[in-house]
């Protein structure tokens, strides 16, 4: 009887001691490794041709241009992201901007998860992203109801990375 008593005293010591120090982070996000359309590619590659802009390419399909690279830490899926950023359509129209705003990386977009990575702390960048990393076919409104961002828009990003917690 002593042995199974003693025996039920380590396992529960035990259990709690794993799962008391178990590191949980709260977060559920994955890796995005979404990857742009051969179409979304192709129109996006003609835009930026046609507007004489110059960027670099992502495996997955956006471009970029690392306007300052920043130093010290680098946002991870997880992270919570403090930006000051504006979105454009292609037509120059801005659609939202914000200015010391903070979400967490692994709840944007697509082309945001993948290109905000690219710079740290203090970085700034800015990201042409084709429709299926960024809103898709899903037309985006404003509170009051008005499309701010059509179907399956090419959208611009221009983004200062002030903190990463």
């Amino acid at each position: 009887m002593r042995k199974k008593v003693l025996l039920c005293v380590v396992l529960g010591v035990s259990f709690c001691f794993v799962s008391c120090f178990k590191k949980d982070t709260g977060c559920s996000y994955k890796a995005d490794t979404s990857v742009a359309t051969s179409y979304d590619r192709d129109s996006l590659r003609k835009y930026l041709d046609s507007a004489g802009i110059t960027a670099t390419l992502h495996s997955s399909g956006f471009y970029y241009q690392i306007l300052t690279q920043g130093s010290g830490t680098v946002p991870g899926v997880c992270s919570t992201v403090e930006v000051t950023y504006a979105g454009t359509l292609i037509n120059g129209s801005v659609f939202d901007q914000q200015t010391d705003a903070l979400f967490t990386l692994g709840g944007l977009i697509s082309g945001w998860k993948q290109g905000l990575p690219l710079i740290a702390k203090g970085g700034h960048i800015k990201l042409y992203i084709p429709p299926s990393l960024g809103f898709g076919p899903t037309p985006q409104k404003d509170k009051n109801g008005n499309v701010i961002v059509p179907p399956n828009s090419i959208v611009i990003f221009d983004i200062d990375l002030i903190d990463v917690q």
